[in-house]
């Protein structure tokens, strides 16, 4: 199998004592290539230094809503300044990680709603595809993708939603993230909603540290349990593991701008 893991954060000090096993034992497992996301100004030099290191590793820079107390209005200015320097480089391929969070309810809606607009216009303005953190919030998402008509689209990260807000994503033809979530025996809702969705309609993601598998309960997740994830997806959606695994990679590729042959 030849997978993409398309949402990590394994600059997170999570991975500090054994970052390096950790990729090389998700190679082993069949992941080629990693992305990683960058979730607020402070991390994003981290993010970048840690894609230098590796050609298999791609970056996205963005300002997540869950850290909204640290984000100034001059980040957004400084996200401008990192993409102007990297633009067209092969190893930057979104912004992201960034949307809007309804259900920590402490985080002020108006400054979240403010920060996201702005950074679906950064993400219009360099042609990069947006990596979308969404909980709780479907409705203002698709009505602020609506009216930003982005031209690469992105992906919906994690995606958790109903049948009926799927369908609004994919006509506005973003990619739906698929990871731990949908693999717990609890998620019955969220099983019956993958049992539908057409192949060409996800991409599969870890969020790694984050949102770790059934098969992996109480543990940090890794890239490494990728194939597992893409294993309980498949038998979910009722296809052949290596079919679901080459239509993630195909979409992730079209998403990202990728060479088919990646």
């Amino acid at each position: 199998m030849r997978l993409i893991d398309t949402h990590t954060h394994l600059d997170f000090p999570d991975f500090d004592a054994d970052r390096q096993a950790v990729l090389a034992e998700a190679r082993r497992q069949g992941v080629e290539q990693v992305v990683v996301l960058g979730v607020h100004e402070g991390n994003w030099q981290r993010v970048w230094s840690l894609i230098e290191s590796d050609p298999q590793l791609h970056a996205a820079l963005g300002l997540h809503p869950v850290f909204l107390g640290q984000h100034r209005p001059e980040h957004l200015e400084q996200l401008r300044h990192w993409l102007d320097r990297l633009a067209g480089h092969p190893q930057l391929c979104a912004v992201g990680e960034f949307g809007l969070d309804y259900y920590i309810e402490s985080l002020d809606r108006e400054r979240q709603q403010a920060l996201f607009e702005a950074q679906l216009q950064v993400a219009k303005d360099y042609q990069l595809p947006a990596l979308l953190h969404v909980r709780r919030s479907h409705a203002p998402i698709t009505a602020a993708l609506k009216a930003f008509k982005l031209e690469r689209r992105g992906i919906i990260h994690a995606f958790s939603g109903s049948r009926e807000e799927a369908r609004e994503y994919l006509k506005l033809g973003f990619k739906l993230g698929l990871g731990g979530a949908p693999t717990w025996p609890q998620a019955l809702r969220l099983r019956k909603v993958l049992a539908e969705l057409p192949l060409d309609a996800i991409v599969l993601e870890t969020d790694s540290p984050d949102m770790a598998p059934a098969m992996y309960p109480g543990v940090r997740n890794s890239p490494a349990h990728l194939p597992a994830i893409a294993e309980s997806l498949a038998q979910i959606m009722g296809v052949e593991v290596e079919r679901l695994v080459e239509a993630s990679r195909v979409n992730a590729c079209e998403v990202f701008g990728w060479s088919s042959t990646v």
